[in-house]
């Protein structure tokens, strides 16, 4: 595998209009790219999540593009922190990727790349619900540790293949899956268990082993199928 600085791509700090408000990212195409895959951070969280950071720069490595980007603008975050309440609005959320997403299939350098979301926590429901509304571009959905179950209504008509990955420590987050799992009709879907980690995969290998399933499903759909 090709070490991430001998990687010839274009790295651009972005400003994603949406509405009266801008959204800031960090927009990686290594050459060659065919596909992007765009993060969707859960609670409290930012574009500059290190766990994020990792699983964008192991896709990186396998010519995955990445869009990492703030859901909420500086002054949403500073209500956020005192309030939260913004961060479990799974509907603003979702509308504001369903509005990326767009950003995206007009950007130059982005607009003739397979779409993917990488959700993790409540972004995971974010990323379901703008998968079912952009139905006819997103081609993969991968959830880490994510709450799937917060887009129930959504899940029915969910058309992209769909990955949920989750720690085997991580019992309630397990069951709250399986119960997603069960309610998404796509035909490609799995379930993958992580042994030993627990919600943030903290533990020694657990993250790697979580970025290393994403990229097979993002290489699949994204790359092989498109």
């Amino acid at each position: 595998m090709k070490e991430l600085s001998n990687i010839e791509k274009k790295s651009i700090e972005v400003r994603i209009p949406i509405g009266p408000i801008l959204l800031d990212g960090n927009l990686d195409i290594p050459n060659g790219a065919r596909g992007i895959v765009v993060f969707v951070h859960g609670s409290g969280s930012s574009r500059f999540s290190p766990r994020n950071q990792y699983v964008a720069q192991e896709l990186q490595k396998n010519g995955l593009g990445t869009l990492l980007f703030d859901l909420l603008t500086a002054e949403e975050e500073r209500i956020d922190m005192m309030t939260a309440h913004l961060r479990f609005d799974i509907d603003l959320l979702a509308n504001r990727l369903v509005d990326v997403t767009n950003w995206l299939l007009k950007n130059h350098d982005t607009k003739n790349l397979n779409i993917g979301y990488f959700g993790a926590s409540t972004g995971a429901a974010a990323a379901l619900i703008a998968a079912k509304e952009h139905s006819d571009v997103v081609k993969a959905v991968v959830s880490r540790g994510g709450r799937p179950d917060l887009a129930e209504k959504s899940l029915p008509d969910v058309k992209a293949p769909t990955l949920l990955i989750v720690g085997g420590e991580d019992f309630q987050v397990i069951d709250m899956n399986q119960w997603a799992f069960d309610r998404l009709t796509v035909k490609e879907k799995q379930i993958k268990i992580v042994p030993d980690a627990t919600h943030l995969f903290e533990e020694p290998g657990t993250l790697e082993e979580a970025a290393h399933l994403a990229g097979e499903w993002f290489k699949r759909y994204l790359v092989e199928k498109s």
